[in-house]
């Protein structure tokens, strides 16, 4: 493939920039930039805004209501979007679930779903980790038992799933669930969707250490869930799960938001000094600095390449585990180096502080507010999504075949 941009696809990027320019808040703009919280409002605007144009879903095939874009249209894209401060759209529904039931639904759950993804009429959470059952997602003990009554064939759930992000805002889960014990256990797993006001749901807040809810607990306790809610065929939900999962990772890689936060660290490294020299020239720093710009430079290069191979029909697989690792080494730096650069200023910790209209004495640059916080934050991507150690083992088997 070709890693120049042609006349078309530049024009295609001014395009975007204008409608940036013209559609993103410069509130919420000014949000995402700074680190701030983003409202569950701020979100759904942004959603909103891009699905009204027909943006939404740009890696759903056409049909499916995405807009046709090519591999270079969509790379540019996200990239000018995280550049220009837009939020990241939630991903559960759009980027996770969606391409699995367009490759794995049935015809009903797409006209269904898919609609309603686009338009927000959902808003979808992911149950897959459990207490016990994380890095090992096969090992999932949360069950589902099948039955037939009057009102028809259902699941009963019961079990646990732990770290649901933003579970409190959402009205649909899907879940892996277990539904046969007694063979190997990746075989045993069904996917299902599971309303969150069925009777016998209860979604419990973990409040992380920045003072934050964005993760839940959510308890099933004989849950009654439709037959017609499981995606595919019963125990063959490891494979739907390792589908979505290679999008996930994917998706975790973040390269336009790595892009975004390696231009606001150049410009800090220029603006703060060390014995009257700015940061930029000191030479500890400006090889960090180097050193993350090349890995971001050559991560974006395989990101281009995955993209090009999932557009030509296929599903990113040991790549998706390659961008995973070094696109959370490559987040987790560049917040580790604005934390540096930020010096004493970084630890005072003022939860005020990270809401958009916060009107108190600042600490330091704005830079600052939330320099450790996003640095903290940023140490759960190595984990979540499959751990970085069991995506080094994903990519012995396939590519090395250890």
């Amino acid at each position: 493939m070709d890693l120049n941009f042609t006349p078309e696809e530049e024009a295609f990027r001014a395009e975007v920039q204008a409608f940036l320019k013209a559609n993103l808040s410069e509130r919420v703009a000014r949000k995402v930039k700074g680190g701030l919280k983003l409202t569950r409002d701020d979100m759904v605007e942004w959603h909103a805004t891009l699905n009204k144009r027909g943006w939404l879903a740009n890696h759903w095939p056409k049909e499916y209501g995405g807009p046709g874009w090519s591999v270079a249209q969509k790379f540019l894209f996200d990239n000018e979007c995280a550049l220009a401060g837009a939020p990241r759209i939630v991903p559960f529904g759009l980027s996770m679930l969606g391409p699995v039931l367009i490759k794995y639904g049935n015809e009903a759950q797409k006209r269904h779903w898919l609609p309603r993804i686009l338009d927000g009429s959902d808003w979808w959470c992911q149950g897959y980790s459990e207490p016990g059952a994380g890095s090992d997602l096969a090992g999932v003990k949360t069950t589902a038992v099948r039955g037939v009554d009057g009102d028809g064939e259902h699941y009963i759930v019961n079990g646990q799933k732990t770290w649901t992000t933003l579970g409190h805002y959402a009205n649909m889960i899907f879940c892996l669930v277990r539904t046969d014990n007694t063979v190997k256990k990746q075989e045993g797993i069904s996917f299902l969707l599971i309303d969150m006001n069925t009777p016998g749901i209860e979604v419990r807040p973990i409040i992380t250490l920045d003072g934050e809810h964005e993760v839940n607990e959510v308890f099933f306790t004989d849950v009654r869930v439709p037959a017609e809610n499981l995606v595919g065929e019963e125990n063959k939900g490891w494979t739907y799960a390792k589908y979505l999962l290679t999008y996930e990772r994917t998706n975790i890689a973040g390269v336009g938001f790595s892009a975004a936060a390696l231009e606001r660290l150049h410009a800090v490294a220029k603006k703060v000094k060390k014995n009257g020299r700015p940061l930029a020239d000191d030479p500890s720093f400006a090889t960090r600095l180097a050193r993350v710009e090349i890995e971001l430079e050559n991560m974006s290069t395989t990101n281009l390449r995955v993209l090009a191979a999932v557009a030509g029909g296929g599903a990113p697989g040991a790549e998706s585990s390659m961008l995973k690792i070094r696109g959370t080494q490559i987040r987790q730096e560049i917040t580790s180096l604005m934390r540096r650069a930020m010096g004493p200023y970084a630890a005072p910790f003022i939860e005020d502080a990270l809401d958009g209209d916060y009107a108190g004495e600042p600490v330091g640059p704005e830079e600052a507010v939330s320099a450790a916080l996003q640095y903290f934050n940023n140490r759960k991507l190595s984990i979540f999504g499959g751990s970085n150690e069991i995506q080094r083992n994903i990519i012995s088997k396939m590519i090395l075949g250890l």
